[in-house]
C-alpha cells in the first residue's frame, strides 16, 4: 500500500549505531562481555548481539578483529575538531598511571577522603584523580593485582600519534577508542601498546566539545 509506514527504527547516519559505538569501544578497550554488560547495565546477550552487528556491519571476522579497526564515530567532538597542530608521534609528559583495586567504592572514598586527591570523575568500576598533572586511575579487579603499572602518555592528536609510532613499527594492542564521553560532550580517547618485554603501554588524549 502506497500510505504506509515503514516499521522499526530509522536508519542511522552513521556506520555503527550509538548503542553499538559504546560496546565496540568498550571491547577496543579489552572488557570482556561481562564487563560490557555490567558496565552498560544490559544483558551478556545484548552484548553480544550488538558486537555480533557491529563486526558484519564492519565486514571483520569477530570480536577480537575489532581492536585493530579505528575509525571515529560521526558524531564525535573529534570528527569535527580542526587539525590545528601537526604530530611528529613524539611522546612527551606521562599523563595517567593505572593502578588495580579490589574496592572500587572503598578505594575512591579513600584516595578522596583519606589521601585528599582531587576526585575527576567515576564511571562503573573506574575512577579518576587528579595527581598534580598525573591522573590516577582505579580499575577494580578482584583477580591477582599485576605487578606493572601502565603508563598512559599524552598527546595532541591520537589518530596521528598512532599512524606515526604504527609507521615506526610500534604494534598496537588497540586502535585509537573513546572510553569515556563526559555531561560536557568532551571525550576520553585511549589506545594501548607493548614495550619490547611485552609490557603495556598507552597513549591517550582528551578532546573539547566545541
Amino acid at each position: 500500500m502506497g500510505n504506509s509506514k515503514r516499521r522499526g527504527r530509522p536508519p542511522y547516519d552513521d556506520i555503527l549505531t550509538p548503542a553499538e559505538w559504546r560496546i565496540v569501544h568498550a571491547a577496543q578497550h579489552g572488557m570482556s562481555n561481562r564487563e560490557i554488560a555490567t558496565l552498560f547495565g544490559i544483558t551478556r546477550d545484548g552484548v553480544k548481539f550488538h558486537i555480533s552487528n557491529a563486526v558484519s556491519k564492519l565486514g571483520l571476522k569477530n570480536k577480537q578483529a575489532l581492536r585493530h579497526w579505528f575509525a571515529v564515530p560521526k558524531h564525535s567532538v573529534m570528527q569535527h575538531r580542526e587539525n590545528t597542530m601537526e604530530s611528529n608521534g613524539h611522546l612527551s609528559a606521562i599523563g595517567q598511571i593505572a593502578r588495580s583495586v579490589s574496592d572500587i567504592s572503598q578505594s575512591e572514598a579513600w584516595y578522596r577522603d583519606v589521601l585528599g586527591l582531587p576526585h575527576l570523575f567515576t564511571f562503573g568500576k573506574l575512577a579518576f584523580f587528579e595527581c598534580n598533572g598525573v591522573r590516577l586511575f582505579l580499575n577494580e579487579d578482584n583477580r591477582q593485582p599485576a605487578n606493572d603499572s601502565i603508563l598512559y602518555f599524552s598527546v595532541d592528536d591520537i589518530q596521528a600519534s598512532h599512524e606515526q609510532l604504527s609507521a615506526r613499527g610500534v604494534e598496537f594492542i588497540s586502535t585509537p577508542h573513546m572510553v569515556h564521553r563526559h555531561d560536557d560532550g568532551s571525550e576520553e580517547w585511549m589506545a594501548f601498546f607493548n614495550d619490547p618485554e611485552g609490557r603495556p603501554l598507552a597513549i591517550m588524549a582528551s578532546v573539547a566539545a566545541d
